[in-house]
């Protein structure tokens, strides 16, 4: 498998077979790969003759520098976890900061029409300018038909979606359901970092989003978002961020349910120093 490190490899690379007329997917990652960016990349190879899956963990993204030296780095493993799925039809960008940003490491400065100051964007200062930042690099670079995002980051999809349409920037966005363990937990690279108590623990975020799902059939937002803090209270390892419900076109809190409205509930917890995120549709 080819591992380009130089954006214009990649994009020689990807010239060559465009002018094959080969159809051309992206699977955007920052690496430390499991099942669910596998999921992503099994449904980009059905989808095209070709798929670019970038391997970069971006800084400007990070409002924790800790969390960022912490960041799982483990391109060989990744090299060897897409193998499975092909040799000949996945190229890796594995691109240095530098190669990426041209020696200038900030931040581009986006308007997502307000989707940026909900939830993750209140409590994550500047992380949506940088995924931002990275995404449209990336769309520049390789030119994708078709890049394939997982919904456990919802605001992300849809800020991605926003930065299209506002960009115009042609490419379809392909949403990708949660890819869980066994146990329910939403698959993240941040997993492998976890203690095993608490990584015990884990699941019961899921659990809780479960239940949250059934109050809401007969509860109003408020009551279920208390009961919710109040499951958090008592547990003695996992610490409650934030719970919310959340209109799914606006990503607005929903202080009260509308007939043919989507809402969706969106949850951050920590276990131990690891920030855990998660989301599940409510109709």
């Amino acid at each position: 498998m080819k591992i380009y490190t130089e954006k214009q490899q990649i994009v020689t690379a990807i010239d060559a077979f465009k002018d094959e007329k080969q159809t051309l997917g992206l699977v955007p990652t920052m690496g430390a790969l499991h099942n669910g960016h596998l999921a992503l990349v099994e449904k980009a190879l059905k989808d095209n003759d070709k798929v670019v899956v970038s391997i970069f963990v971006n800084p400007t993204q990070f409002d924790n520098k800790e969390d960022l030296v912490k960041y799982p780095r483990t391109l060989d493993q990744d090299v060897k976890l897409l193998e499975t799925l092909s040799k000949e039809h996945i190229l890796v960008y594995a691109p240095t900061v530098d190669d990426v940003y041209d020696g200038n490491t900030v931040s581009e400065t986006f308007d997502f029409d307000g989707l940026e100051f909900e939830m993750e964007g209140k409590f994550r200062i500047g992380h949506f300018d940088g995924v931002g930042t990275i995404v449209k690099r990336l769309f520049d670079i390789v030119k994708p038909g078709n890049a394939y995002f997982g919904e456990k980051d919802f605001q992300q999809l849809a800020i991605i979606k926003k930065l299209v349409e506002k960009h115009h920037i042609p490419v379809n966005i392909i949403p990708c359901p949660i890819y869980r363990e066994p146990s329910g937990l939403a698959m993240s690279s941040r997993n492998t970092r976890l203690k095993p108590d608490y990584k015990e623990a884990a699941p019961f975020i899921y659990k809780t989003l479960e239940a949250a799902k059934m109050r809401f059939g007969t509860k109003s937002a408020i009551e279920v978002t208390q009961w919710v803090e109040k499951q958090f209270e008592s547990h003695g390892l996992l610490k409650l961020e934030y719970f919310i419900i959340a209109d799914t076109t606006t990503l607005k809190t929903v202080k009260r349910k509308l007939n043919k409205k989507s809402y969706r509930a969106f949850i951050a917890v920590y276990a131990d120093d690891i920030r855990l995120i998660d989301n599940i549709a409510l109709n």
